[in-house]
């Protein structure tokens, strides 16, 4: 026999459960507002914009044709630089940080067709990061032109450091509003499992559903109030029918 549910089933199971499905997303919303303000630790990303531009000296240069699209296709070779310990050890030895730590952190990207590039850093010390993505910008500077015999890079944008910098991660909103839509998920789906377990028979459409036999007649329970009230209500129209 094949079962169906109703919208109007649907609404009573939620009604019936609405205390755990608000408990449930309100603890998960709680939780996760407690970790992200006590437990994570904020990070502050500093950044420094780069140009790079290959000159040609002559007409026979490698990049004298085409020469915007090679230096933009180069950036990935420059993201590689910047990320070799030849680059990571010199700025290392000014800091108490590891090499995997800087690598691990840093972020090299640029735009769609451009050939600016940013570097960009994130460290738990806003004033760290912005030492390190700045002496990191440097070394690169000065390195470049001997590795890749370029003669024309430009720090357009220097890291500074603002007087109430912000954390980037995490976003206590974005961390919270994730939890209570999975603690509500969650306990909406508790409340389906509870009802499709709970096999208990309660009223008389329980029983026409179990057993598939109509239901003749019910034995309900009475408080001794309720009898009073039915028996005064029967001597009153003993009494009306008599003296009619």
């Amino acid at each position: 026999m094949e079962e169906t549910i109703s919208l109007r089933e649907i609404f009573q199971t939620l009604r019936k459960r609405l205390v755990m499905i608000i408990i449930i997303t309100l603890a998960a919303t709680a939780v996760s507002a407690l970790v992200t303000y006590l437990f994570i630790t904020p990070k502050y990303e500093a950044s420094t914009q780069i140009l790079v531009n290959q000159s040609s000296k002559d007409s026979q240069s490698l990049y004298q044709n085409n020469q915007i699209d090679t230096n933009i296709k180069l950036i990935n070779t420059y993201t590689d630089i910047i990320k070799s310990p030849s680059i990571l050890d010199e700025v290392v030895n000014k800091f108490n940080i590891s090499e995997a730590d800087i690598k691990n952190s840093l972020n090299v990207s640029n735009g769609q067709d451009s050939q600016v590039f940013t570097l960009s850093l994130q460290n738990t010390d806003p004033a760290l990061a912005v030492k390190i993505v700045n002496d990191v910008a440097n070394v690169f500077k000065n390195k470049v032109q001997t590795l890749m015999d370029v003669d024309n890079v430009s720090i357009l944008s220097k890291a500074n450091l603002s007087d109430h910098p912000s954390p980037v991660s995490p976003n206590p909103k974005l961390n919270m509003a994730i939890a209570f839509v999975v603690g509500l998920m969650i306990s909406v789906g508790l409340a389906f499992l509870f009802e499709f377990l709970d096999n208990t028979i309660k009223t008389e459409a329980d029983i026409e559903k179990a057993l598939e036999l109509p239901v003749l007649g019910a034995v309900v329970s009475m408080e001794e109030s309720d009898v009073r009230s039915a028996k005064k209500a029967s001597q009153k129209v003993r009494s009306g029918s008599i003296e009619a």
